[in-house]
């Protein structure tokens, strides 16, 4: 076999370290980025968090630049878009102004830290503050530990107070009993410290005293315990009350097949008086303990705010999602060029790494203005007029007009949140497939979607309109769709089909 040399010219990209880099903040979500950031400022000594006086520019030649000046904004008209930038001045007032020169000589220290105390303490009822803290933990506890709570109260026997915390750990986060009797007494029993085997009806009876406690209904074997709980609990002139408990001990399993003439004939009742009673079991709630819980509220950060501004629609970065963080100049200074000592070294290594970690929040800054300003400019309709004027869109069609690629646009997309005056939407619910119309034309699945959203809201409650009439509904107005597509758009709205839509009139 004969050796020879060729030449061959070809394009290859290298994954460097700061193309991964960048890669990984552009598909973070803001907390994350925060995060990420945090972390950035703890490993490297030459990045500092940039004072927000001295935020002016996008100027990235410098060391103290920042990744994204809050004030950056895209606004089009048409197909142009029209870069601008905030100019708003910010200034802190000095805190010597408040405080005077010289003091009363008669002033008693301690006094003056008491009433500082007084005054900033949480029970202080002039500090307007003062339940800022309990709002920010808005949970309210345990269904558990609410029960327990209750139970604490109550004047109860050792063995009774077994049974009671052993009926309330087996009660699930609905506020329903997982447990029989049996079981827990078979529980309580293997207590040794207890003198005295427990009886079911021992067990029956603390299990009512359990049922008596708020939230009304809880302890519950199913669901229809769960609602005559609750209707002992309401007062008793309430209207249709006796009718309603009647409805829900007899007849619950054929209200919920929506029997309405069956029970109007077994109960001797017209239809006005059984919507009525209907109206009253309605106002229950079928979960009690769905309103216990340990989980915080989790809350959107948009990174894009979208707003009309004389005729045109202004794309503009959050500036509190945008990370301001620069080189630490007084770090930057003791940098030398000839210098090769391994202190000099460790400098200019984080020096190197602190300007490609600026750069690539620079460039995820830039990247997401683009794409978002790319997505609004196509979907101005949906903005003016809703869901049902959404149009068709694609990855590719935003990648093809911005010269990206699709998996650069499903990184920004994902997990970005965009404010508009319609509310907060994830960047990629703006996409969507599409379905021909008969005029040749294109129709979104997110505008056929809300078609379908306001024929069912509009339908008569005593004769809901099923899957195909709906198809058919929208074959009239052009849009080819076929029954199972209606069922499977429906099921995405988590709406009921026909029979379990149906009401009394």
């Amino acid at each position: 076999m004969k050796q020879s040399l060729q030449l061959k010219l070809g394009q290859q990209l290298t994954m460097t370290p700061q193309l991964q880099q960048a890669i990984r903040l552009l598909q973070l979500s803001s907390m994350e980025l925060e995060l990420e950031v945090q972390q950035a400022l703890d490993s490297n000594m030459m990045l500092e968090l940039e004072e927000e006086e001295v935020r002016e520019s996008f100027d990235f030649n410098s060391e103290g630049a920042s990744p994204a000046n809050p004030g950056e904004s895209s606004d089009y008209e048409g197909g142009e878009a029209e870069l601008g930038g905030g100019d708003e001045e910010f200034s802190v007032p000095s805190a010597s102004e408040d405080i005077p020169e010289d003091l009363p000589v008669d002033s008693d220290w301690d006094e003056i830290f008491d009433n500082t105390l007084a005054a900033t303490g949480p029970s202080s009822p002039n500090d307007d503050t003062s339940g800022e803290f309990d709002n920010v933990r808005s949970s309210s506890g345990s269904l558990r530990e609410h029960l327990l709570w209750q139970v604490n109260l109550l004047q109860l026997t050792a063995a009774d107070r077994a049974v009671a915390v052993a009926i309330v750990d087996a009660i699930n986060e609905d506020g329903y009993l997982d447990a029989t009797l049996e079981e827990i007494r078979d529980a309580v029993n293997a207590d040794e410290s207890l003198d005295d085997a427990l009886e079911l009806d021992e067990i029956g009876a603390v299990l009512k005293l359990v049922q008596a406690l708020e939230p009304a209904g809880v302890g519950a074997r199913d669901l229809k315990e769960c609602l005559l709980l609750q209707f002992r609990q309401l007062p008793a002139d309430t209207p249709m009350l006796a009718l309603a408990q009647r409805v829900t001990e007899e007849y619950l399993d054929a209200l919920g097949a929506r029997e309405y003439a069956m029970i109007m004939r077994r109960l001797k009742i017209d239809q006005e008086t059984l919507k009525q009673a209907i109206a009253l079991i309605q106002s229950l709630n079928p979960r009690p303990g769905s309103q216990y819980g340990d989980e915080p509220a989790e809350y959107l950060v948009p990174d894009v705010f979208v707003r009309k501004s004389r005729g045109r629609w202004k794309v503009e970065l959050n500036p509190d999602s945008v990370p301001h963080v620069r080189i630490n100049p007084y770090y930057a200074s003791m940098v030398r060029r000839a210098d090769n000592s391994p202190g000099n070294s460790s400098l200019k290594a984080h020096l190197q790494e602190a300007k490609w970690f600026i750069k690539s929040l620079q460039s995820r800054s830039e990247t997401l203005l683009k794409v978002a300003t790319a997505i609004v400019e196509r979907q101005k309709a949906f903005l003016d007029y809703g869901d049902e004027a959404m149009k068709p869109l694609v990855l590719h069609d935003i990648a093809e007009a911005l010269g990206m690629h699709e998996s650069t646009i499903s990184r920004v997309t994902s997990r970005k949140y965009m404010h508009t005056p319609r509310g907060i939407y994830e960047l990629k619910y703006f996409f969507s497939s599409h379905v021909s119309t008969s005029m040749g034309g294109e129709a979104s699945s997110t505008a056929i979607r809300a078609v379908i959203k306001k024929l069912i809201a509009a339908e008569h409650t005593d004769k809901p309109l099923s899957d195909s009439k709906i198809a058919n509904i929208l074959s009239k107005q052009g849009i080819n769709v076929a029954r199972r597509t209606v069922a499977k758009y429906r099921e995405a709205m988590q709406i009921p089909p026909s029979n379990e839509r149906k009401r009394l009139a």
